[in-house]
């Protein structure tokens, strides 16, 4: 299947599938390697727009920015960072839905590598058993380390925490700011996007009504 031309997509805003696009053989080579690739190819960059690599301040960008890819902001495109997740008997019997709000987010927008930033809601309802509440946060950490488009990432959140809680009951909401409408394109700094997840019991009218105004 051939790519859209560039021309067809000009600036919009389009996602493609559930999981983020990856080659097959995207992990033949290790996290030393592409860090010394990426900082090469980096090095070509910066030299293209005229940068002076051999003053102090630069010198080093290129290595920082290669390690930061591969190590942190980027750390989620690869399987071994997973968290590991580990389920609880409801010793305590609480039967109503349990929420994790405000999660800080900061992912990178797929179309122009600049931030996503903003805030991340989860609640799910015990099927007889819970996760620690650290948990939550690392699998939304997880998610929104690689390139995304917020409605992946939202769907990815919640399909992440059916599997880890053996639950359907589960809703996801993210409120966040692009850079790449903030800071380039129309530059407009006062508008967020939100995008939600319900399913399970939390597709029930009552029930999201009611997750939906704890989150406010």
């Amino acid at each position: 299947m051939n790519p859209i031309p560039i021309d067809l997509i000009g600036e919009d805003h389009i996602g493609t599938s559930l999981e983020t696009p990856m080659r097959a053989n995207a992990f033949e080579i290790n996290d030393e390697k592409k860090i010394e690739l990426i900082e090469n190819h980096f090095k070509e960059i910066m030299h293209i727009l005229g940068l002076d690599l051999n003053d102090d301040s630069l010198s080093g960008t290129p290595f920082r920015v290669a390690k930061m890819y591969v190590k942190e902001v980027f750390s989620g495109l690869n399987p071994v960072n997973k968290p590991e997740t580990k389920l609880f008997e409801n010793k305590y019997e609480y039967n109503e839905m349990l929420i994790e709000k405000d999660i800080t987010l900061y992912s990178y927008c797929e179309h122009h590598f600049v931030p996503i930033i903003g805030k991340v809601h989860v609640a799910y309802i015990s099927n007889g058993q819970v996760i620690g509440l650290s948990k939550i946060n690392r699998l939304v950490q997880y998610y929104a380390k690689r390139p995304q488009v917020q409605e992946r990432l939202t769907n990815q959140i919640a399909e992440g925490l059916k599997e880890a809680l053996e639950s359907d009951d589960v809703a996801v909401i993210i409120d966040a700011t692009h850079l790449c409408v903030s800071s380039r394109g129309i530059k407009d700094t006062k508008t967020s996007t939100i995008t939600a997840h319900y399913s399970g019991k939390f597709q029930d009218e009552k029930t999201k009504t009611e997750f939906i105004s704890l989150t406010k």
